[in-house]
């Protein structure tokens, strides 16, 4: 998608999204042969459930409907929240993650996998789980240190209202 067009996009939809009390995530177009698919990703600090993803989705496709944003041939429209293992890019990505494990890629090189903890301005305080029966680290992390974070899925982990009774 160019630049143009992705940017005419978000200018479009995400007042709608906004009003809906959600956040414009990530707006993608794909080409296969002659169908095209506008995937919108959005979100919020409380999650998106699927009733509100079906609002937002009529709303995008009404207001789409009315302009010539996608141009002339047909298009599926696809509307979603991120998903499990979400790319960390923004702050408030930080801060919806925290409690959970990520996987972050170090701008020195290397690679550290710790539980967000708290996040500020400047970065984030982690928990470094501990290797072979070591107890777990704590560690700061500025936002410039890292290059790359995302979200790691656990299947074992235990809630934390199970881990106090």
């Amino acid at each position: 998608m160019s630049t143009t067009q992705s940017e005419r996009l978000r200018a479009l939809l995400e007042p709608l999204v906004s009003s809906q009390g959600l956040d414009l995530e990530e707006i993608e177009v794909d080409s296969v042969g002659r169908k095209r698919v506008l995937r919108v990703v959005v979100d919020s600090d409380t999650g998106a459930d699927l009733d509100r993803i079906a609002d937002v989705s009529r709303a995008l496709s009404a207001k789409l409907d009315e302009t010539d944003a996608m141009g002339e041939g047909e298009y599926t429209l696809e509307v979603g929240t991120p998903g499990a293992e979400r790319l960390l890019k923004e702050h408030r990505h930080y801060v919806r993650a925290v409690d959970r494990l990520v996987k972050f890629e170090l701008a020195e090189g290397g690679e550290l996998v710790a539980r967000i903890l708290k996040v500020d301005d400047d970065g984030l305080d982690l928990e470094v789980p501990g290797v072979k029966g070591r107890r777990a680290t704590s560690r700061r992390l500025a936002f410039p240190e890292i290059e790359k974070a995302r979200v790691q899925v656990e299947f074992n982990r235990k809630d934390k209202k199970e881990e106090e009774a």
